[in-house]
Formats: C-alpha cells, structure tokens, sequence
C-alpha cells in the first residue's frame, strides 16, 4: 500500500471510529508500528488529526484564523445562538466567553433585556452596542489577537472576583472522554477561570468540533452543564457522561 493510500486509510478510520490505535491499524494492515506511527506524525503536522499516546484522535478544525471560522457553519451558528440566547433570564449575570458562535447568541438576545453581561472579548461588547437595558462588564488584559479575547494576569484576576449565574464557553473540541479542549494553553486557563466563577455552564458546539480533539483542555466533559448542537448532532456519548444536550 503507498504512503498516501494509507494516510487516507487513517483518515478515513479515524473519522468513522472516533481514535486511531497504531497497534491495531498496524497488525490489521501487516506494517509495523512504526511506520503507522511515522504517517501520524506526518498527518499531525498536516493539522488533520492530534497525536495521543498509542494512536491518533481527530483535530479540530476550527482552530483556524478568525476571518475563516466567520464563514464556518453561519446557518448552524445562527440557530445555537438562537437557541443560547433563550437560557439567559432577566436579572442575571452571564459571562459571554468570545468567538464567532457565541456572537450569534449575542445578536439574538432581546433588546430590552435587562441582565448584566461580562466579557474579555472587545467584539462581543462591542456587538452589545444596540442592548441599552444591559449593564456591560469588559475585562481588559493582553489581547489574543486568533479569538479577540483578553488573556494573562490581569484578566484572570478580575475574573477571580466576579459571581455569574451563567456563562458561554468557546471551545474548539468536546470529546466524550477527552473533554472540552482549545488550541491555545493560556487562553484555556482563562476558560477554566470562567467556569470556576459560574453557577451554569453552556457551550454551543458546532457539529464538526464534535468528537474533536485541541492540545490544551479546559475541563473534563461532564463539567458542562449544557450543550447545545445541531439537531441531527450524534450525542449519545455525551449523554452518557452526564451532560444535558439540547438541539437547535
């Protein structure tokens, strides 16, 4: 089998099973491990799948610039926003993580909701313009230019003396095992941050950060109170470790 029959092969398997195992594609396949090994390092590098011990578990996409992921699933960002917006209650405080699909839940929000919102994220304020009920909280700190968000000392300290009954989570990858995952190590921290701080926590997940893996975790899965996906989303394994899964 040529080199690039067989990453296909990998890339093939991966998506329809969810985790590559090197030594079982390797006995299947009648090659060695290291040769198995040597193509998901290659693919890794490729940025089409994340390394593991023993094998391989799908990458996320959606680590992309900022102006790529603006055109990433618009139709199914619209409608979990829509339906993220629904949770917030008057009289709350909420803590809005950035990203693209959290910027729909802002837009769908009701003009004359009153609540309080807190952001690090300059463009979810700034998209908060037309909401002349809410009170708005911005946290400053060092600008991550890839999600528009602030991150660093200053950020984690502000948000250490905050208390939101709820909060959105940006995340790149959720796994039923490996958790919720993103691609940048402090921005993670400032994410777990957040979540220490709320009472509730939501994340609206397109479908193809599904069963998607990123380097830095933010928390283990079950840590999320709800999901909100795709309506034709496959979420029984998520369900199975106790998370609350609506449909939009």
């Amino acid at each position: 089998m040529l080199t690039e029959q067989r990453k296909h092969l990998l890339l093939h398997r991966l998506k329809r099973d969810g985790r590559l195992v090197a030594k079982d594609v390797s006995a299947e396949l009648g090659l060695s491990e290291d040769t198995i090994r040597r193509d998901l390092r290659e693919l890794a590098a490729m940025g089409l799948l994340l390394r593991v011990h023993g094998g391989a578990l799908p990458a996320s996409p959606t680590v992309a610039s900022l102006e790529a992921r603006r055109s990433m699933a618009v139709e199914q960002k619209q409608r979990l926003g829509r339906a993220g917006a629904g949770l917030v209650e008057a009289g709350q405080t909420v803590f809005i993580d950035g990203g693209t699909t959290n910027l729909e839940l802002v837009r769908h929000l009701p003009l004359d909701l009153r609540a309080t919102i807190v952001t690090h994220s300059p463009v979810i304020a700034a998209a908060l313009e037309p909401h002349q009920a809410l009170e708005v909280i911005v946290i400053g700190g060092s600008l991550y230019r890839h999600s528009m968000v602030s991150i660093g000392a200053v950020t984690l300290e502000a948000i250490s003396l905050l208390r939101a009954d709820l909060c959105f989570i940006g995340l790149t990858g959720l796994h039923p095992q490996e958790g919720a995952t993103t691609g940048n190590y402090e921005e993670a921290a400032i994410k777990r941050a957040i979540i220490r701080r709320a009472a509730e926590t939501v994340s609206l997940v397109t479908a193809e950060k599904l069963g998607a893996v990123s380097p830095h975790v933010i928390c283990a899965t079950a840590a999320i109170t709800t999901v909100i996906v795709p309506r034709d989303a496959a979420t029984e394994a998520f369900e199975a470790v106790g998370v609350d899964v609506l449909r939009a």
